[in-house]
C-alpha cells in the first residue's frame, strides 16, 4: 500500500463509494458494502483512498481488481500491499472513497447518491413537505430513507417499581430507550418518485395509499 496519507480537508470533496466489513478469506481479499451504483469502482483497477474510521485520515491504494457475490450486495476486492488476513482485518470499517472530480457520466433519470441525500421531499398532490432523504438503500429495488419533518409524539411510560428487583435485572430489563428520528423507506421508481431537482434541491413523490402510515420505522 502507498504510505502517503493525508488529513481531510474542507477544500477536499471526497465521494464515498463503500465500506469495508470484513476479511475474504486468507489471502487479504476484503469484503466491501457498496455505496454506489457503478460496478467499475470496485472491479476496474486504480487508485482509490481509505478513510480511517476514527481519525478520518485518508490513504492512497490501488485496487488491483474485484468481484461480485451475487445474492449478497457485496464486492470482494483486492489491494495492493494487503496479502493476509490480518492486513485485511485491521482495515475493518474503513471508507473507501475516490475523488468528487472521478465522477461517472450519468444517463438520464440517474443520480449519484451525493446528489440525493439532504434534498427536500413533497407530496406531490398536497405540497406538504414529508421530511428530508437521509440515505439510500439498495434492497432488489432502491429505497430512499427519509427523516420525517413531522416526529411521532411519544408519551413517557410510568416507571414500574424496581424495588423487588436485583440490580442486574434492572439493567437487563429497563435500561433507557434510545432515541431516534422517525423514517419512512419510498421506493426509488419513476411511478413513486416523479419529479427530482437537484437544482432546487427538492423532490417529489406521488406515494401509493398507505405507503407513508405503514412503512414508519
Amino acid at each position: 500500500m502507498n504510505n502517503q496519507q493525508i488529513a481531510i480537508s474542507e477544500q477536499q470533496d471526497w465521494i464515498e463509494i463503500g465500506t469495508i466489513v470484513a476479511p475474504q478469506g486468507l489471502r487479504g481479499e476484503l469484503r466491501v458494502y457498496p455505496d454506489s451504483d457503478f460496478p467499475e469502482r470496485f472491479l476496474e483497477p486504480g487508485t482509490r483512498w481509505l478513510q480511517h474510521p476514527k481519525t478520518g485520515e485518508i490513504e492512497e491504494v490501488e485496487l488491483l481488481g474485484g468481484r461480485y457475490i451475487p445474492g449478497k450486495n457485496l464486492y470482494v476486492i483486492v489491494l495492493e500491499g494487503v496479502e493476509y488476513r490480518d492486513r485485511a482485518e485491521a482495515l475493518r470499517d474503513y471508507k473507501i472513497l475516490v475523488e468528487n472530480s472521478d465522477r461517472p457520466e450519468l444517463t438520464e433519470d440517474e443520480y449519484h447518491v451525493l446528489d440525493l441525500i439532504n434534498l427536500e421531499v413533497f407530496h406531490q398532490q398536497t405540497g406538504e413537505k414529508i421530511g428530508i432523504v437521509t440515505n439510500l438503500f439498495y434492497a432488489g429495488n432502491d429505497l430512499l430513507e427519509v427523516t420525517l419533518d413531522k416526529q411521532p409524539i411519544v408519551e413517557p411510560n410510568t416507571s414500574p417499581d424496581l424495588s423487588q428487583i436485583s440490580r442486574r435485572s434492572k439493567r437487563r430489563k429497563f435500561k433507557k430507550p434510545t432515541s431516534k428520528p422517525a423514517t419512512i423507506l419510498i421506493p426509488f421508481v419513476k411511478e413513486i418518485v416523479p419529479v427530482i431537482d437537484t437544482d432546487q434541491g427538492r423532490i417529489e413523490i406521488s406515494p401509493p395509499d398507505g405507503l407513508l402510515d405503514i412503512n414508519e420505522n
